[in-house]
């Protein structure tokens, strides 16, 4: 067994910073080398090897590559990666359509000795880990449906990140965003079977959506319930469970900017009979000051790689199931791909800086 595992970065932006700093925590992992096109970034790695391009990164031949790029170029990094004999760490969302993770698996299934994750840190938190402990307890009964609202504003420069360009990102907040929440509908009911939907873009200029609204149902009738935007201009983190017997419900999550609030999770059992309380049961509530999400992930891959034990959680198969929710969303509102081919036509024809989605 090794005694550390030599990690590569590429991508050397805000989560590059964030996964840098787990890997330098971790006790099997050293960091080694970072690629990135921006000499600016590199700079603020030190003692390590930097590249302006991926493939000379890959030549060093470091054991772990962690890949946080725009949509855009992970599948030909991931599938390079692996086929370069690298275990493959990468961030969400695994691409910009279904079809880039099928090449992904493709390369997966090529190197099947290497492991390969996906960062689907929100799993990790440790208000979703203590919900769904208690969810799988049985202790709530069993899960009837589940609400779910992620979103943020997009702030003054929003209209000109590389996040509203549809040829980088592939779409707009529901797969940047919105998929960590389909991640969790997942996690906490598996596979859906139907999907309605509808898919705007409200306010701002830009050939993707800023808002999504879902209802998804699975194969045996349970119900989950959508909403990605980045028109919530106060940010919000909401995840619920209700099941026969009580509910959970977490709200907030951890970030680096603080700004969804504090983390905290609620449950209670329903009360019918104790003649006031109809409507108002007992709550329990927990708040977490810490976010140990980086860490968890990291150190869960870490030992599938150390161990050979097989990746459980942020697989390939859930990367591949969450893309295809997002598409299924978006092709569900028929009126959707018009609007936006629409809107991107509209914005190359005229260049138009808008207001609130008005001609300025």
């Amino acid at each position: 067994m090794k005694e550390k595992f030599r990690f590569g970065i590429i991508g050397l932006g805000k989560m590059g910073l964030i996964r840098a700093r787990e890997v330098e925590r971790s006790p099997d992992a050293v960091l080694v080398s970072g690629a990135d096109p921006d000499e600016g970034r590199r700079r603020a790695f030190h003692g390590i090897s930097l590249h302006s391009d991926y493939r000379s990164l890959l030549a060093d031949e470091p054991d772990v590559v962690v890949v946080c790029t725009p949509n855009v170029f992970t599948p030909d990094i991931v599938a390079d990666a692996l086929d370069a004999g690298c275990h493959v760490f990468c961030e969400k969302p695994p691409g910009r359509t279904v079809e880039d993770v099928e090449r992904i698996v493709r390369a997966e299934a090529r190197n099947p000795e290497l492991k390969l994750k996906f960062g689907f840190n929100h799993r990790y938190h440790a208000a979703i880990r203590e919900a769904k402990s208690v969810v799988d307890s049985g202790r709530l009964g069993e899960v009837m449906w589940l609400r779910g609202i992620y979103g943020k504003s997009g702030g003054a420069d929003f209209e000109e990140s590389w996040r509203s360009s549809r040829e980088v990102c592939g779409g707009g907040i529901l797969l940047d965003q919105g998929i960590h929440m389909i991640d969790l509908f997942r996690f906490f009911c598996g596979d859906f079977t139907e999907v309605k939907s509808m898919v705007s873009t409200a306010y701002w200029n830009i050939p993707v959506e800023d808002n999504a609204f879902a209802l998804l149902r699975d194969a045996s009738g349970r119900i989950a319930l959508l909403h990605s935007s980045s028109t919530q201009w106060k940010h919000r983190f909401s995840f619920e469970v209700f099941a026969t017997d009580g509910y959970v419900l977490v709200n907030g999550i951890l970030s680096s900017t603080r700004s969804y609030g504090d983390e905290s999770i609620t449950v209670a059992r329903k009360q019918f009979d104790d003649g006031f309380a109809l409507g108002r049961p007992r709550e329990e509530v927990v708040y977490f000051d810490k976010d140990p999400s980086w860490e968890l992930e990291l150190a869960d891959f870490v030992h599938c790689i150390q161990y050979d034990e097989p990746v459980l959680s942020g697989t390939s198969a859930d990367a591949l199931a969450a893309m295809k929710l997002v598409y299924e969303i978006y092709e569900s509102d028929s009126s959707w791909e018009q609007a936006t081919q629409d809107k991107l036509d509209a914005l190359h024809r005229f260049g138009t800086k808008t207001e609130g989605g008005r001609e300025a």
